[in-house]
């Protein structure tokens, strides 16, 4: 598709949850930058995309739903938006569709698309995680999407051994904040201070908090008995009362924060974290802040997990070192005893502490730190898809 001299490029961009409206705003903005001849944007977002000029077409927390009673009791809304969408596109066809994150509803989007008007170039931001299970969606993707942007780096060699679509390497968004993360001289000294400040990450989810709180309590009244500690819990706003009410039991004190500038502070200064396996896995190792990472789900989750799961870790910071740098407990590993045990290796100064911080070292390299930002690579790729295909 070429886009006229002199006209701005028209993006219709969809994101479905905040993680997607993170990325897509920063996108957004990078546009802005880049775009010769200014952007215009239509489609679906949030509050951070709104700040960069999109009128969303509808509410984005329509898209939200998170477990199976809740994708049941909004599928109606669901689909209607899918079709709201879809004819939205189709009605107004942009110079480039790029579809953030939500596979379940963006991917729909886009084969519908790409079958009632397959010249409207598509671009997929955000790779499924096709390296750890069904490795039959990337193959699927190909005929509807024309460049995909990955987060991680090992994600392109993958899409190319499975048949799946065009993938660029785009970065990894906690790169753009590495400022935010890493100690300055007195917060380095903090970490090296006693008494330790250690960071606790329960999850973010109910369902976490609820398997995790339990055991994470537990772990912390043993490790305290060793040594004394400053715990520091960051959440978010709306799971602050259901965090006070979980530590509520716990035999240590917790301080609670909410605040994203304190809750980087405190990733400037932690010697150590105990964590929920996830992304902020890979924040803390990128803060260089060694961690114990524990996971539980639900029983019949655990049984089938391993004739559907490719991979033998959970860890971000692992798959994308090649290498089990991180100690994770899972399921029946993730007890107190044993959380509390490996919390205290990482403390001190010896082979677990070192072995996480020499792994560490090596992400910079890895994940291409000193290129340019993500949200700028992924800017290009989408003004490069808005041109003619080959």
């Amino acid at each position: 598709m070429i886009v006229p001299a002199g006209r701005p490029l028209d993006v219709f961009i969809v994101a479905g949850e905040e993680s997607g409206d993170v990325l897509g705003s920063a996108l957004m903005g990078a546009l802005h930058r880049q775009a010769p001849h200014g952007v215009t944007f239509s489609g679906v977002g949030g509050w951070r995309m709104a700040a960069h000029g999109l009128h969303t077409q509808f509410p984005m927390d329509d898209l939200t739903a998170m477990g199976f009673g809740q994708v049941i009791g909004k599928l109606p809304t669901i689909l209607k938006r899918m079709r709201e969408t879809v004819e939205a596109i189709l009605r107004q066809p942009p110079d480039v569709l790029v579809l953030v994150d939500a596979p379940d509803f963006t991917h729909r989007v886009a084969a519908r698309v790409r079958k009632r008007n397959p010249k409207i170039p598509i671009v997929k931001y955000v790779s499924p995680t096709v390296w750890a299970w069904r490795a039959g969606r990337a193959k699927a993707m190909r005929p509807y999407t024309d460049r995909l942007m990955a987060l991680l780096p090992f994600e392109p060699d993958v899409h190319a051994r499975l048949g799946g679509p065009v993938t660029d390497y785009v970065g990894h968004p906690l790169l753009e904040q590495l400022s935010d993360l890493r100690p300055g001289p007195v917060e380095a000294e903090r970490r090296a201070a006693a008494p330790p400040l250690v960071l606790v990450l329960p999850g973010s989810r109910r369902s976490e908090l609820e398997r995790l709180g339990a055991v994470f309590g537990a772990a912390l009244g043993l490790a305290a008995q060793r040594q004394e500690m400053e715990l520091v819990l960051p959440t978010l706003p709306r799971l602050k009362a259901k965090v006070e009410a979980m530590v509520a039991d716990w035999p240590v004190k917790v301080r609670i924060i909410t605040d994203p500038d304190e809750k980087h502070a405190a990733f400037r200064q932690a010697r150590a974290a105990l964590a929920a396996s996830g992304t902020v896995t890979l924040e803390l190792a990128l803060a260089g802040v060694p961690t114990v990472a524990a996971y539980k789900v639900a029983a019949w989750e655990a049984k089938i997990a391993p004739y559907l799961l490719y991979i033998d870790t959970a860890i971000l910071t692992n798959l994308v070192l090649g290498e089990k740098v991180v100690p994770e407990f899972i399921q029946h590993d993730c007890t107190p005893e044993k959380l509390a045990a490996m919390l205290g290796e990482v403390l001190a100064d010896g082979p677990a502490r070192t072995r996480q911080l020499e792994g560490f070292a090596k992400l910079d390299v890895v994940m291409g730190a000193s290129d340019a930002p993500p949200s700028e690579r992924a800017a290009s790729v989408v003004l490069e898809a808005a041109r003619p295909r080959a």
